[in-house]
Order: C-alpha cells, then structure tokens, then sequence
C-alpha cells in the first residue's frame, strides 16, 4: 500500500493539468526559483529541467537498439534522481526504482527481471554490484559521483526539453515507472505506473493539498519506493514547488532538515513517524513550517501524539501501490477512518472466499469496532481500474483481477490485498494486509486491529502483531513490543492493561510477548514482518508467554485463556512446546 490519493485514477489529467510528466518537466523550463535542495546545495526548477534533458539525450544515446527503454537507478535521495525521473519522462523511458537494501542474488534478479538498458548508481552502491552477472556492459553503468560521467554529460548540456519530447514523443500511455512492491512471499512484483497515471495522481494532489509554488516538499523516504515519487516528487512538480532530499530518513534529523529547508509538506511510510516521535521532545517543537504530513500506517495513536507534538496534522491516505483502488478523505471523515471512495467508483469489502460484501460494521462511542469477526474483509474494487500490471509477470496481474475459488465470482474486480471494514456511514477503516489475518481457534482475526489496541500501552513505542503457528491447528498470536526508553515490561501492569480494554476481542489476547528495543524495518521504514514471523519465539530477546496445557479427554486446551497471566518463555518451555508440534505433525511449520 502506497500513501497517495487521486480524484480519478482512471483519466490521465485528472484535477486539471498536463497529461504527461514529460509536460510537467517542460513547464519548468525558465522558472529560475529554486527547485532542488539538498544537504550539498540546490538547483533551480530551470537547471534542474535542463539537467533532465542533457540526460534524456545521454540515454538516448547509449539505448541499444530493440532493448527496452528502461534505466535503472540505484541511488540513495541525490538530486541525481529527480534528474534521471525528469530524463525518462522526456525520453519517454520508465525508472526502475533498485532498492539498495537488496544483496546479491536479489538485487541482480531486480535489475535483470526489469529490463534495465542503463543502470544509474552511486560510489557508495558499487561494492553491491561487485561480482554480480549483469547484462549491462560496464559502460552503460554510470557513476553519479565519478568524473567520467560528468565529461558523458557535457556534449549533451544544451540539450533543450522540447527537442528531445519532439523526437521521442512521450504520450500519457508511456511507461514511467516500475517499481517493485513488498510482499511477504516469493520475488517482489514490479508494478507499472504510466506518464498518463503519474501526471494524474501530481495534479489531483496539487488540487487535494493546495500546493503552491513556494511550497516545499520534504522527501525522507526511499525515491526507489513508490510513496516518494507519486505522493512527493509528483505533485511538487505539478504544483511548481521545490523537493528537499534527505539522502535516508533519519529521525534525529526530521525536525532540522525541515528547518532548514522550509519545509510544508512530507510523505511516510511505515514507522517513520512513530521513531520521529521517539526523539526527545523539546519546548520548541511547534516551531516549524510544516503544514501536512500524508502517507500511511501511522496509527490513531501516534496521528495524535505527532499534532499534539510539532502542531501537524497527519492525513492518513490509501491508495493501492499498483494504482487499483483508492479512498478519499473528506472534512467528515471520522477518527480512524481512511474515508470513501471517490464519486463513481465501486469498493467494497468481500469475503474473499465468495465474494459476498460483508455487513457493516457497529463501532460504539468511542469507535471501537464491535463485529470484527463478521465486518472485516478484503478490500475490491468491483467497477473501473487504473490498474497496469506487473511488469513480466502475468500471473501475478492475473491474481490481482481473479475470481473467486470454485467459480468466476469476483472475477475482473481488482483485488487489493488489504483488509478493511466499512462502518455504517460509508467510510472504510484500515484493517492489515491479507497476509496479516490469523485464524484463532477457528475465528478470523486481523493483526492491525489487535495493533491499535495494543498501541495504547504506555511503555509500547511500537507495536507488531502476526501469527505463529499453533502446535494442533490455525494459528496463535504472537505480539512484539517495542519497549520505550526508560520503561520496562511488566507482566502484571500488561494483564491488567489488557483486561480494561473493552475491545480485545477474547481470542486477540497475544499469546506470546517479545520484547525489543526497537522492531526490525525494512528500507521503506514498514515492520520488517516476514523476518518477525520467521522468527517467531526463536528469538534472544525476552519473550513472555501464557502457557498452553491439555484440556478434557486429551484435546489441547489453553492451562489459562490467553492474556490472562503471562511468565517468561524459558528453554525448558521452547523444549517442551517444540515437542507438542512435533506429536502433531506440525514441527515443520516452525522451520526458519
């Protein structure tokens, strides 16, 4: 899931303006104000559309004849990636956004699966490339920082944006992006983001957040993620306001950097708001230009904390990263609630298993959900779709528009993965990821909404619920607990925490506890969960947990509801419990 919001996906343009982003680079051709900032200086929206063209015509150039018209780019937040954006959108290319959290095997089958004619990276990323069987030749991998590629680029400086856009002739059905989505299985996908789709999601955020031309846009997340390009750089460009980069997030530099900058505006991702908020708070926090922040997983709880804290309203938004659903938020939308869809689109929340739209859900005074077990579904989208595709892998798209098992129903609807449910007023809440749903003693839970309720504890700086596997069948809860400083986990106080939450359903109750200084991440700042699952409870960290012992006629029972006592889980437990999954025939499912 990706933090962006359009009026209407489906129409290139849409909320007014140019229809490509190769027109949004050209409109920035003489605007001489200042464009790109960045810790080593800036550049102007002039110099910076100049760049994009003496660029463009340098990968025109080096284009092998038949190969795709596809650049890698493997760099950290420089200003030579909007550069390399504004080249591909003249040059009527498509980026490949290279995450360089990625090793080895990984990162090669990126740049191999995506097509890449160029690849664009850094002297810090060439010790990752060392070793790996690449099909670019050595002189079509250009380092940003060597000499070298600053004499390939001087023939080409006077390049002008229309003479390459006239040569190359961009249209809003050009590739633009591909950029690779998480999974908690198998390779990531690379989803296909157009000209005509990028140009739409900037414009209808200019119109959405009123940007104006002296706003400026703070990009602390990855560029190689969507979150940054679509919901950041897009609508800056749109809008005529300046990005500043950050060359990777950092915390401690959040509040001077948009200082520094001026900045009014930025996009997270993830966990990135929660470690800003664990930074040591200070009298003057307030004082700062922000006047939005927009992204996604933030959470109610550190959605208030962070207004109460810097005075800045964060608009938690949804829109699937690979373009096929989105939910608009309006004044009315209640506390959290991600919002509606826009007028003429067709989402609901499904049983995924018959595509039946599920009952409303019931939330009471103070918006607790009530009937998780029969309101929470899957998120379609059963009307039109600007949905492009993964990049070579037709199975993968084909899973995103399938039916439903034993038959067609739901077939051509796009399938978002995401769990939701829809309260009576219309408005949608954020539920987890399909991936993220357990199923406890034969009830569906969804991890998030276990997460929301334990965020409230006070000592949690963060919160990660998923499933272990249950030594007889389904699953059992496991929560990880990021303990803030200074603060210590206490069995008791967390019983009696749990016990005055009128919303934790009897079966959400984790039945194991870890304890750590901070949750693992992965490069997007996102809880690192498949790496938390793997684990499970072998881990160094402490765990807690409440035992589980044998009820009437041999069947397993909880020895204590889970919740309602917790010890910590000692090499004797870890022993004997590996021994319960083993007489089960469920050993395996434990296997790392």
């Amino acid at each position: 899931m990706a933090a962006h919001r359009t009026s209407d996906r489906n129409t290139p343009g849409a909320g007014g303006g140019p229809l490509t982003v190769a027109e949004l680079v050209r409109a920035r051709w003489g605007d001489h104000r200042t464009g790109v900032k960045c810790a080593e200086g800036a550049l102007t929206h002039h110099e910076a559309a100049a760049g994009a063209a003496a660029r463009a015509a340098l990968f025109r150039e080096l284009l092998p004849r038949g190969a795709e018209p596809h650049i890698g780019v493997l760099l950290d937040n420089v200003p030579e990636y909007p550069l390399w954006l504004g080249a591909a959108a003249l040059a009527g290319a498509a980026v490949a956004g290279i995450n360089p959290t990625r090793r080895g095997p990984e990162l090669a089958r990126d740049i191999v699966h995506t097509d890449c004619a160029l690849l664009i990276t850094e002297r810090t990323h060439l010790p990752l490339l060392a070793g790996l069987e690449l099909p670019i030749p050595p002189r079509r991998v250009l380092v940003v920082d060597d000499p070298a590629y600053r004499a390939l680029l001087t023939p080409y400086e006077d390049a002008h944006p229309d003479e390459i856009t006239g040569r190359c002739a961009p249209t809003p059905a050009s590739r633009m992006l591909l950029y690779f989505t998480s999974g908690s299985t198998g390779a990531p996908k690379a989803a296909v983001c157009t000209q005509g789709r990028l140009a739409a999601a900037g414009n209808s955020l200019v119109e959405y957040f009123g940007v104006r031309p002296d706003d400026v846009h703070y990009l602390c997340m990855p560029m190689f993620h969507g979150n940054a390009v679509i919901a950041g750089w897009a609508p800056a460009l749109a809008g005529g306001a300046a990005v500043a980069l950050r060359r990777r997030f950092s915390a401690s530099a959040f509040l001077p950097d948009v200082r520094r900058y001026g900045a009014t505006y930025f996009t997270y991702v993830g966990r990135a708001v929660q470690y800003v908020l664990a930074t040591p708070p200070a009298p003057d926090d307030r004082d700062n230009p922000l006047r939005t922040g927009f992204g996604t997983e933030a959470g109610t709880v550190d959605a208030a904390r962070f207004a109460d804290r810097f005075g800045v309203r964060l608009i938690e938004g949804y829109g699937s990263s690979e373009g096929g659903a989105a939910l608009q938020r309006s004044p009315d939308t209640p506390p959290g609630a991600i919002g509606r869809p826009a007028p003429g689109d067709d989402l609901a929340v499904v049983d995924p298993e018959t595509a039946a739209e599920l009952p409303r859900a019931r939330l009471d005074a103070d918006g607790r959900l009530l009937n998780g077990e029969q309101a929470i579904g899957e998120l379609v989208n059963r009307g039109r779709s600007s949905f492009e595709g993964y990049w070579r892998n037709p199975e993968a798209t084909a899973a995103r528009t399938r039916g439903t098992p034993g038959g067609r129903a739901g077939a051509g609807w796009y399938w978002t993965g995401d769990l939701f449910f829809r309260d009576t007023e219309g408005f949608f809440h954020f539920a987890g990821r399909t991936d993220d749903r357990l199923r406890v003693d034969s009830e569906n839970l969804a991890a998030a909404m276990i997460e929301n309720i334990l965020a409230r504890y006070a000592p949690a700086g963060g919160v990660a619920v998923y499933a272990v596997p249950d030594p007889v069948a389904g699953d059992q809860v496991m929560a990880t607990l990021a303990v803030r400083d200074g603060a210590a986990f206490d069995p008791e106080e967390f019983v009696a925490f749990l016990a005055a939450q009128p919303d934790l359903g009897t079966k959400m109750a984790p039945r194991f506890v870890r304890t750590v200084a901070a949750l693992p991440v992965t490069a997007t700042n996102k809880v690192h969960r498949v790496a938390l699952r793997r684990a499970g409870f072998h881990c160094p960290e402490p765990v807690w947990w409440t035992p589980m012992g044998t009820g009437r006629g041999g069947a397993r029972g909880p020895a204590t509801p889970a919740g309602s006592e917790y010890r910590r889980f000692t090499d004797e437990d870890r022993a004997a419990l590996l021994a319960h999954y083993r007489a089960h025939d469920r050993g395996h499912l434990l296997e790392r």
